[in-house]
């Protein structure tokens, strides 16, 4: 049985101004530098055989504060796109639920689409011999979008939000992953 620790990012400046941060980006905060060495001291026992970031500076920013194994950055765990809604302001949001039936209008992309980019990047790194305890940091959409495709994410995580820096671990076996808990610092 494998490990994969799914990480999101620090807090961001975009995060602290309620701004939708999809594809764009922002910087690490005080406050997302102080959640990273955080994380880092949570996860410091735990030996990583790799180590995988978004694309988005936000994430390797924060894997660079975690730990300071090489690691690759792959488009494929990067958040959702929202369109032209990127850097506006989250007032703009509908309600998660109708997410599918607005973005997309927009240019961004569904749910399913993130889920499928996210299952198969993230299958693609557990399937490879040398892979046994990995950790990703990705973004809290796109956790969630990965959540969903083992069930309603609400439910796996008991209600409680998927705040900056959390980190989802799972179990991988036989091209299964299993949610096994998230840990908040």
């Amino acid at each position: 049985m494998k490990d994969l620790y799914l990480m999101r990012h620090g807090e961001t400046l975009f995060n602290q101004r309620r701004k939708i941060q999809g594809w764009c980006d922002s910087p690490l905060t005080e406050k997302g530098i102080e959640q990273a060495q955080k994380a880092g001291e949570l996860l410091k026992d735990i030996h990583f055989d790799h180590c995988y970031s978004s694309t988005s500076e936000r994430c390797y920013d924060t894997l660079e504060l975690v730990t300071h194994q090489p690691y690759q950055r792959l488009k494929g765990i990067k958040e959702r796109y929202f369109g032209v809604f990127e850097g506006e302001s989250e007032d703009l949001n509908p309600p998660v639920d109708k997410y599918d039936d607005f973005f997309p209008i927009y240019g961004g992309e569904t749910r399913l689409q993130v889920m499928e980019r996210m299952v198969t990047t993230l299958k693609d790194i557990m399937e490879q011999d040398a892979c046994q305890t990995v950790l990703a940091v990705s973004h809290a959409g796109a956790c969630r979008c990965f959540l969903s495709h083992l069930g309603q994410p609400e439910q796996l995580l008991n209600g409680q939000k998927l705040g900056n820096c959390s980190i989802l671990h799972f179990h991988y076996d036989q091209g299964q992953f299993t949610f096994v808990e998230m840990l908040n610092i």
